[in-house]
């Protein structure tokens, strides 16, 4: 099996649903060739049926970008399918996602309907998707709560039916990690095509478990991971690029790998940030403000020792210009000469204990003390 692992980014789709985070088409082509940059595989680049804004956002993207694949949205339904595979004309390399429900849950309380007439439409909706284009993605939505019998029934039937790949997404969040790999694993030991398509992982974050649920799917063999910048999109959001990406970079005991270029994480965050009018929360992994900060005085004192202390990631390697000292009324003497050495100024130990008395004073008035505070401080 590919150590590889394919990153197919549904910012501009899944993303890009949240309230108030809508784009143009001229801003998503931006973000689209950010993308391309970054290194990802495959940009989902909208729901063309949807509305015509959307259409021409697929049809700019596909005309804008020439590595990665690019993907149009689809339900199972000839009119959706056609509308994507028209959207997609101009693509270098394209691909239509197309889908439905796979938990008795969806099939009887959204689709009023029975297992026998899903797969029915699913098998009737990857081949007609699969005349129209060679690269189809069936998604078998919620899978995370479906039956595992049937869900390996139909990820067998769509993969005969031509689906080069099979999403298996956690639609509400629902599993835990160790459930989630189980499902994957049974799927690749109990779908006698499986080796014929690729199985690809969509996990929401309702329970916080996103990544680490993307994470058991791949140790269990998934080779394509959907996901999103700054881990945006419905709800309390899909699974975190930047995070599935570093994890794999940090755990290179696994074997695994992304073509992604990691020193491209910050900077991207921030275009995404700033577009979508989403601000990043200051402790997310890898890219919130947070992320490369210290202000306790323990950790502090370990990280000024040796930065791998505190750090498992160099900060310069996701983009990020170098970590912080923060000083605080939790700082130690350590972190305040070591800034008042930057500053210029060098004292000995009974001056230093003299200043730092002080600083502490300052600090629990002002909460952070900055150069200018510094500054004044020991004048």
């Amino acid at each position: 099996m590919s150590q590889r692992i394919y990153i197919f980014d549904t910012t501009l789709r899944d993303g890009e649903q949240v309230p108030g985070c809508q784009l143009t088409t001229e801003e998503k082509v931006v973000v689209a060739k950010e993308l391309e940059r970054l290194g990802v595989d495959i940009i989902e680049a909208g729901f063309p049926v949807s509305s015509p804004g959307d259409f021409r956002s697929v049809v700019e993207i596909s005309r804008a970008v020439t590595e990665p694949t690019v993907c149009a949205l689809s339900r199972a339904v000839q009119g959706d399918i056609d509308a994507a595979a028209q959207a997609l004309k101009e693509a270098k390399r394209g691909r239509i996602h197309t889908g439905i429900g796979s938990s008795d849950i969806h099939i009887r309380n959204k689709f009023n309907s029975s297992r026998e007439k899903i797969l029915e439409q699913a098998v009737a909706a990857t081949k007609y998707a699969r005349n129209l284009i060679d690269d189809v993605e069936f998604y078998a939505e919620d899978a995370g709560r479906a039956d595992l019998e049937f869900l390996a029934r139909l990820v067998e039937s769509v993969i005969a039916a031509g689906a080069t790949v099979v999403n298996i997404p956690d639609t509400t969040g629902y599993c835990l990690p160790q459930q989630y790999g189980d499902k994957i694993k049974y799927i690749y030991d109990h779908v006698p095509n499986v080796d014929k398509a690729i199985i690809s992982i969509h996990c929401h974050n309702d329970l916080g478990l996103a990544t680490a649920n993307t994470l058991s799917g791949v140790l269990n063999g998934a080779r394509q991971v959907e996901v999103t910048i700054n881990g945006i999109g419905e709800r309390a959001g899909n699974t975190s690029l930047e995070e599935i990406v570093m994890a794999l970079q940090v755990h290179k005991d696994l074997g695994l790998y992304t073509n992604v270029d990691p020193k491209r994480l910050f900077p991207v965050s921030q275009l995404v940030s700033e577009m979508m009018h989403m601000p990043v929360q200051a402790n997310k992994a890898i890219v919130g403000r947070n992320a490369f900060a210290h202000s306790s005085g323990i950790h502090q004192d370990g990280f000024l020792k040796h930065s791998e202390n505190y750090e498992i990631i160099n900060p310069q390697d996701v983009g990020v210009d170098k970590s912080l000292i923060v000083l605080t009324a939790r700082s130690g003497r350590h972190a305040l000469k070591h800034r008042l050495e930057l500053l210029g100024y060098r004292y000995d130990k009974p001056a230093l204990d003299t200043i730092y008395s002080r600083f502490l004073d300052m600090a629990d008035i002002r909460k952070e003390v900055n150069d200018k505070d510094l500054m004044e401080l020991v004048r």
